[in-house]
């Protein structure tokens, strides 16, 4: 549990850094977003048949999964912060 945690900080780390602008969360949300992002990069692969059921996402489909979840956290949480 605490690799993945690492691992999925590692990937969200990247993933912020390859998507220029403002980052909302901090340490803990780029890690869950990088897990996160490893989960969608899976469930993509499996079915799409890129990967077995028990393979792990690669590395490369990780982080652009964390790059969609890190997109659609800026929508959400930018949305949310505007004052009407």
């Amino acid at each position: 549990m605490i690799i993945a945690f690492i691992v999925g900080l590692f990937v969200g780390i990247i993933a912020k850094f390859l998507m220029p602008g403002r980052d909302p969360g901090g340490f803990f949300i780029t890690a869950l977003i990088g897990i996160a992002g490893a989960m969608l990069a899976h469930w993509i692969g499996v079915s799409a048949g890129w990967y077995a059921q028990n393979e792990p996402a690669g590395f490369f489909a990780s982080v652009v999964g964390s790059m969609i979840l890190l997109a659609g956290y800026r929508v959400a949480v930018g949305r949310r912060g505007i004052v009407h």
